[in-house]
């Protein structure tokens, strides 16, 4: 049976809303004198759930409440969530950042965290500095540090800046060094939060490799956090969901969570006037739908069928505008698919004031099997318009009676192609 390295049981968080502390001295000595007791905290009871979209309806609300579970040595656990979720809060109370307000989580070795763009690193030191000042702080000797020096440096690409002050690099050079700081010294728990994604895509490659080869080959546990649904499946082993700040949902296979969160939160039927966009706000889109050959609403099809893409576009200017429209289509697991727009076609698109109605058709759809999701964005004169993400979602089942003949294999992701092959 493997080692248990990370046991967490009934952990919470309390915060107060607004204030540090509890606003008053009285109360300040109250929860002072209840935890030299051993009691519990006697403003706990009022706290809320953490609904962060709610009015707060008191003074204290739960950023965690009643968290538990085990880590086995190996093993690579994602916590996956919408923002404000908690996930935050919890690599922290795991890093000893900050303390729980009930609950107790019990640690086996070394834990080294990287939380957020420039952790443990001082700015006024130079990366050599932080290197030995970081394995000091993890309880390793000047020996190992030297060890395995040249490898940190060779890992973050920044040996010619060595002898350099920690403020006089980018922010992604910072999470670069920071990474292989936490990753080469030997932790036997790594924590690592959202920060990768300021890294670029050959640093995202390594560090996912490096953390693989952590589990894998070291045998260290490794908690990740991640938005990006490709990188965790990728990665985990196991999973925790966590919503409000408790846990929704909880597998050994990362696979059911991912699948659970994106069909409880992702694959829904919202109003696109209520989600949230980016962009200048010149013009925005305000319908989509779905339909198939015959102009029904539709969210499923068949490999082969004909889609089209149905949407409306607002315009308050008077002046009529030139715009680029993209329909980005991506996998349920995060993959990219494709992307269309008029611009590849070179079918011009004037948007003029008031709501203009557009269509996309795709008259034999090539994606097989699986959920699909849908991004959309326009431009006008090279600026983003209005940009929103995961506007709709379509479902592909296997392929329609016009390509009957063809059986593609199970869990096969690409595109239908039909081709011929003949051999002599």
């Amino acid at each position: 049976m493997s080692e248990t390295v990370l046991k967490i049981e009934n952990l919470s968080k309390l915060y107060r809303l607004g204030e540090v502390g509890t606003g008053t001295i009285s109360h300040d000595l109250n929860r002072w004198i209840a935890k030299v007791r051993g009691k519990e905290d006697p403003f706990a009871k009022v706290g809320q759930v953490n609904q962060r979209s709610k009015q707060a309806t008191g003074d204290y609300v739960w950023a965690l409440k009643d968290i538990g579970f085990e880590l086995k040595k190996g093993e690579v656990l994602g916590i996956i969530g919408k923002n404000g979720a908690g996930k935050s809060t919890l690599l922290k109370l795991i890093s000893q950042i900050t303390a729980p307000t009930t609950g107790y989580i019990k640690a086996k070795g070394r834990v080294a965290s990287l939380l957020e763009v420039g952790t443990g690193m001082h700015p006024e030191m130079t990366a050599r500095e932080n290197i030995y000042l970081n394995g000091a702080i993890l309880g390793m000797t000047k020996k190992e540090i030297r060890s395995k020096f040249d490898e940190i440096l060779d890992f973050a690409g920044c040996a010619m800046y060595v002898d350099t002050p920690i403020k006089r690099f980018s922010s992604g050079m910072t999470v670069r060094l920071a990474f292989a700081v936490a990753a080469f010294l030997d932790p036997e728990i790594l924590i690592v939060d959202e920060v990768l994604a300021v890294g670029d895509a050959d640093f995202q490659k390594k560090a996912i490799g490096k953390m693989k080869e952590v589990s894998e080959g070291t045998g260290r546990t490794v908690i990740f956090v991640s938005h990006n649904m490709g990188s965790v499946k990728d990665l985990c082993t196991s999973g925790i969901l966590l919503n409000n700040g408790q846990i929704d949902f909880a597998s050994n296979n990362i696979e059911e969570v991912i699948d659970y969160y994106l069909s409880s939160n992702v694959l829904l039927d919202r109003n696109i006037n209520d989600m949230d966009r980016k962009g200048n706000g010149k013009i925005v889109f305000s319908r989509c739908e779905l339909l198939d050959a015959s102009g029904k609403k539709m969210k499923k099809y068949h490999t082969g069928d004909r889609m089209t893409f149905d949407f409306d576009l607002d315009q308050k200017s008077p002046n009529q505008l030139d715009a680029e429209i993209i329909i980005g289509i991506r996998r349920k697991d995060d993959s990219p698919v494709c992307f269309l727009s008029n611009n590849y076609t070179g079918v011009e698109v004037k948007i003029s004031e008031g709501v203009n109605s557009v269509r996309c058709v795709i008259n034999n759809i090539p994606f097989t099997e699986g959920d699909y999701i849908v991004n959309l964005m326009v431009k006008s004169q090279n600026q983003i318009c209005d940009w929103v993400q995961d506007v709709t979602y379509f479902q592909m089942e296997r392929a329609s009676f016009i390509y009957e003949n063809y059986v593609y294999p199970e869990n096969y992701k690409g595109f239908y192609i039909e081709h011929e092959w003949t051999s002599k």
